[in-house]
């Protein structure tokens, strides 16, 4: 049904002129097929969208822009789309920009082309380097207020952080790893996807520090080469079981758990404890197996709500500027699965 839709409104989508999307919908020569591909992909875009949330009311237009494994950009995705839905009778939409790995200057280039088009706001889980920092900057400069999410940025590079307290999280982590493991000491295997990211480096902190509080026998070696992905992270996992025998427990703060525990299996070695984070597709499984012992969770639903209300308010449409909102940490474990009935009988 794209004939709901303004030309205008389909140019504001795909990020392309008004005389491009003539050609493209009147079958005229001279666009290249990659623009094509991208008003075509503007489209279905409006009508999900409009499938989800009423038409009516103030309209913002917001930019998602991520690097992260695909198994958390669903369940943001999903997260934002019940977010948007909540905002009514304001009227969100979104353009999405999600990538597994991002070369840097190839950030920059996306976030400066969205400064030059136009965009209510950018939400953004990003590393936290100058040069993206910079970009953020020059977004605010244009008026486009920069929410970061899950992992934050220098904080005067962006009008407001939601999601996690990384810290918390770190220390609940070490709590809770510190009274499964008990005195006798205890390699413990701390994966991250790159300390490039603030959230992790944070989590990874807090942790080491709580740990050498609680139980200071335990040693924590930090591996974070693996880049939250598949196959890099068996491979470093199981370079590191092999040069070291004492690992026997793992505090995931970057994902890939079902990697990790590959390299566990295939090296024939116990894990007693295994702390993840997130609710994904992987981790519900993982939970339900009784291979992890618990994850520690947050409310997605809220920061993303949180997050389009700071856009609202960046623009007028909503009292209170926030600056930072962090979510409380929740401690998931195979009996306590949202909305499921556990039945797995595996302990730490």
């Amino acid at each position: 049904m794209t004939h709901a839709f303004s030309m205008k409104e389909i140019a504001l989508q795909a990020g392309v002129s008004l005389a491009t999307v003539d050609r493209v919908l009147h079958g005229r020569p001279g666009v290249r097929a990659a623009t094509q591909r991208r008003v075509r992909q503007a489209q279905l875009e409006l009508e999900r969208q409009q499938r989800q949330v009423g038409l009516q009311g103030r309209r913002f237009l917001i930019d998602l822009v991520m690097e992260t494994p695909t198994r958390f950009s669903r369940i943001v995705r999903d997260a934002l789309d019940s977010a948007m839905r909540r905002m009514h009778p304001a009227v969100f939409r979104v353009r999405e920009h999600v990538a597994e790995t991002w070369a840097a200057d190839e950030l920059v280039d996306l976030l400066d082309a969205l400064a030059r088009r136009g965009s209510h706001g950018v939400l953004l889980k990003a590393p936290d380097v100058p040069v993206v920092a910079d970009a953020a900057a020059r977004l605010q400069a244009k008026g486009i207020p920069v929410v970061t999410l899950v992992t934050d940025i220098h904080p005067g590079s962006r009008s407001a952080y939601v999601g996690l307290d990384n810290r918390s999280a770190g220390q609940t982590a070490a709590y809770l790893m510190a009274s499964w493991l008990g005195p006798a000491p205890t390699d413990i295997l701390v994966s991250s996807s790159g300390q490039r990211f603030q959230g992790e480096g944070e989590r990874i902190q807090a942790f080491a520090q709580a740990m050498s509080m609680h139980q200071p026998g335990h040693r924590v070696r930090v591996l974070d080469t693996g880049l939250g992905l598949h196959a890099p992270t068996v491979a470093v996992v199981a370079q590191l079981l092999a040069r070291c025998p004492e690992v026997a427990a793992v505090y995931s703060v970057g994902g890939a758990n079902a990697a990790i525990l590959a390299a566990f299996d295939q090296a024939q070695r116990p894990c007693r404890a295994f702390i993840g984070h997130d609710l994904d597709e992987d981790n519900l499984a993982l939970l339900r197996a009784g291979r992890l012992s618990s994850v520690l969770h947050h409310d997605l639903l809220h920061d993303l709500h949180m997050a389009c209300q700071v856009v609202m308010q960046a623009h007028g449409a909503a009292p209170a500027a926030l600056t930072s909102t962090r979510s409380n940490v929740e401690v998931i474990t195979p009996f306590n699965l949202p909305g499921t009935v556990a039945s797995v009988g595996h302990g730490p």
